[in-house]
């Protein structure tokens, strides 16, 4: 499988920060909708993304042609603060005009196997995304990608290796994180895309950014589109 091309850019200010990765967001969007006539955009769970949905939630946009799929979920009720889902909507969705029908929540309440097998459904048949938003977390995994996971052992989208293809989206029942269930899109479906961004902060991350710019293998380093991925990375304490 051929290596990860990465393109660094570090912060210092938190603001400039949302800022870069909002505005990455929406010029994707304006030329996705330019030149296909729609957008289609993977979100990222977790607290980093949170300040910059609600920047993006302030922009003015063709919301009517965006379709937004989520990167990982985890199995709680549907309403959970927990969810990643919840999260997106109290930041940015509802209070944007995407038709409800283009925004394909993962059903985590399912179960892991039940809830994968729906959001292969789903995902299947759309081509590449236009733009997968990731974060980072302390261990290097992001979605629910973790280390020791089977992508380790079993080829991506790649039946010449062993025989053993990974499916688009995978249940995961034993995250080293509460909860141990969630459903997830594999390595080789988070890199279908034309556009990777990645967006790290804190302090606590310097040594998962350190190991990866060194090219130790870490979860996040499987996520290989073509076209490479973007970090934005906010040091904050280095100010």
């Amino acid at each position: 499988m051929a290596g990860q091309m990465v393109r660094w850019r570090e912060f210092v200010d938190p603001a400039r920060f949302e800022r870069a990765a909002a505005d990455f967001i929406l010029a994707v969007a304006a030329e996705a909708i330019a030149e296909r006539g729609a957008f289609r955009i993977v979100l990222a769970g977790g607290e980093t993304p949170r300040p910059i949905y609600e920047r993006v939630a302030c922009a003015h946009a063709d919301w009517d042609r965006w379709h937004v799929y989520f990167g990982d979920e985890r199995c709680l009720p549907p309403d959970d603060p927990g969810r990643n889902s919840v999260m997106a909507r109290s930041a940015w969705l509802d209070r944007v005009a995407i038709p409800p029908p283009q925004v394909h929540v993962i059903e985590a309440e399912r179960g892991p196997e039940a809830g994968a097998q729906r959001y292969a459904a789903t995902v299947a048949g759309i081509g590449a995304f236009d733009l997968v938003l990731l974060g980072l977390g302390e261990d290097g995994h992001t979605a629910s990608i973790f280390p020791g996971g089977p992508w380790e052992r079993l080829a991506d989208r790649d039946p010449a290796q062993d025989g053993a293809v990974m499916p688009p989206v995978v249940p995961v029942f034993d995250a080293p994180k509460p909860p141990p269930g969630r459903i997830s899109l594999s390595p080789g479906r988070l890199g279908d895309a034309r556009r990777v961004l990645f967006v790290v902060a804190g302090a606590g991350k310097r040594v998962a950014v350190a190991r990866w710019q060194a090219g130790d293998p870490i979860p996040a380093s499987r996520i290989r589109p073509r076209g490479g991925v973007d970090v934005f990375f906010l040091d904050s304490a280095r100010r």
